[in-house]
């Protein structure tokens, strides 16, 4: 490799940690600063296919996900009143077997404690907690991150993975308030034992209709069953991932939904109903100054119509890796690696935002017609799922 570097990173989300896991096995000296005052994840479920697996079996934690995780069937795209399926796209062996590495649903607390718990395995004071990044200045010699609670922390390199709202893309490009696409999402956990004996396979369902739909899928060994509701609301004016909002909104929402919906949400906590805003933001220009880089969510946030938001973010940590180790300069190894990824991410946010009319047609014809122009196990096989951040070759820098 190259020279060991001291490497800052804002931001202890999944993205952040497994940049950390990647770069301190690599021989590098990280330190993760994260505003909140104990680690924790927004219990919710979320999907990592073999472009994701393969990062996190190369540093060590696949095979204490596998334990934790659900490893799903296929897809299945249903009408959302007669359940009539219009495509599928095969998981489970058939997708390790093509992609060379598994696919998961995954509980979000899981696969963020065990990166955390890798991290500390291999620094054990890494993770700096309390932490909220207000400023930082780069200069030739190395770059400065500041704090609220007056302190500053500097080293070689500093890495943006500090979310949709980072200080740290905001100090690069200017503060600019995110794009709200007029999508809200609902979220809730229904435990199994509460729904009927084999209520559903260990298999991912789209439900798709009018101006909404719902992606449902087991996570936590199948003891939760995890469903996501997207739903047209262009007035809708909450920020955050923790607005409770009420059951009786939720019920309302997929009125004429199939009966297995109204099941889902009938057995949900309805004191645990929670709707966010859906944003995204326009492609950056550039992610990367000399000494400064932007990951994840603060690089691309992306709406989850793809399913790859937390995937991208952890291709971006072995990227970065590679970077540094196959690139001379800094400088140049931070544009190595922006050139590697900012067209592939800014087509999965594109396609991600493009997904939103195809889920949301008004008739059972218009989704038949549209999916039979677009076999989505096909498409994602061509350039998705295939990607392989360790070993895909890095673009060169422009002279």
């Amino acid at each position: 490799m190259s020279q060991p570097r001291k490497i800052l990173i804002a931001g202890a989300g999944l993205g952040g940690l497994t940049a950390a896991a990647c770069l301190l096995q690599a021989g590098h000296d990280v330190d993760v600063f994260e505003q909140a005052p104990a680690l924790g994840e927004v219990g919710a479920g979320i999907q990592v296919s073999a472009n994701a697996t393969k990062v996190l079996r190369h540093i060590g934690v696949l095979d204490r996900l596998a334990k934790l995780a659900v490893h799903p069937l296929r897809t299945e795209f249903r009408l959302h009143d007669t359940a009539e399926v219009v495509a599928t796209i095969k998981l489970g062996e058939a997708h390790e077997k093509k992609f060379g590495a598994p696919y998961y649903h995954v509980y979000r607390p899981d696969i963020h404690g065990l990166l955390a718990d890798r991290v500390r395995e291999l620094k054990p004071d890494a993770i700096k907690l309390g932490k909220a990044a207000t400023s930082y200045a780069e200069t030739s010699e190395g770059v400065t991150l500041c704090f609220a609670d007056g302190s500053a922390a500097t080293g070689d390199l500093l890495i943006g993975a500090d979310g949709i709202k980072s200080i740290v893309r905001s100090g690069m490009h200017g503060v600019e308030p995110a794009n709200f696409t007029g999508n809200v999402a609902w979220r809730a956990m229904i435990p199994a034992d509460r729904l009927p004996a084999d209520f559903m396979e260990k298999i991912f369902i789209n439900w798709m209709g009018p101006e909404k739909h719902m992606v449902v899928y087991w996570v936590h060994q199948g003891k939760f069953l995890n469903f996501v509701g997207c739903v047209e609301k262009p007035d809708w004016t909450q920020e955050g991932w923790t607005i409770k909002a009420p059951w009786e909104d939720l019920k309302a929402d997929f009125e004429g939904f199939h009966p297995d919906v109204q099941t889902m949400i009938d057995l949900a906590d309805r004191d645990a109903c929670y709707c966010w805003a859906l944003n995204n933001r326009p492609k950056l220009p550039f992610w990367s100054t000399d000494r400064v880089t932007l990951l994840g969510d603060a690089a691309h946030p992306t709406l989850p119509y793809m399913a790859q938001g937390a995937v991208m973010a952890i291709e971006d940590g072995a990227v970065l890796m590679r970077a540094l180790d196959e690139v001379a300069t800094l400088p140049e190894a931070l544009a190595a690696y922006q050139n590697a990824r900012i067209e592939r991410t800014a087509r999965i946010v594109n396609e991600s935002t493009e997904h939103a009319k195809l889920f949301h047609f008004q008739t059972h014809q218009e989704f038949r017609d549209a999916f039979g122009k677009k076999d989505p196990s096909a498409d994602r096989a061509k350039w998705l799922y295939n990607y392989d951040p360790l070993t895909v070759p890095l673009a060169p820098v422009p002279a």
